[in-house]
């Protein structure tokens, strides 16, 4: 059985607001941190603070807020 992403994001939509602080919290965990523009442990840090902060329900960025490549805005 093929699961697209458009599946998982439906079935995840439907899960508690914990638990959807916890998907949103392990994703980016689990991606490869790109060894070009981010040191290891630093990204590593980077995805604890953020975990904790969606665990505690810390709100985050605004999507207007959020760093844009194609619009020269960077992560720091």
């Amino acid at each position: 059985m093929i699961t697209t992403a458009e599946e998982v994001l439906k079935e995840a939509l439907q899960l508690s607001e914990g638990e959807r602080a916890r998907v949103a919290a392990e994703l980016p965990a689990s991606l490869e941190p790109d060894i070009e523009t981010r040191d290891g442990e630093a990204w590593t840090a980077e995805v604890e603070r953020r975990t904790q902060a969606a665990i505690a329900g810390v709100p985050g960025l605004t999507w207007e807020e959020t760093p844009d490549p194609d619009r020269g805005a960077h992560f720091p």
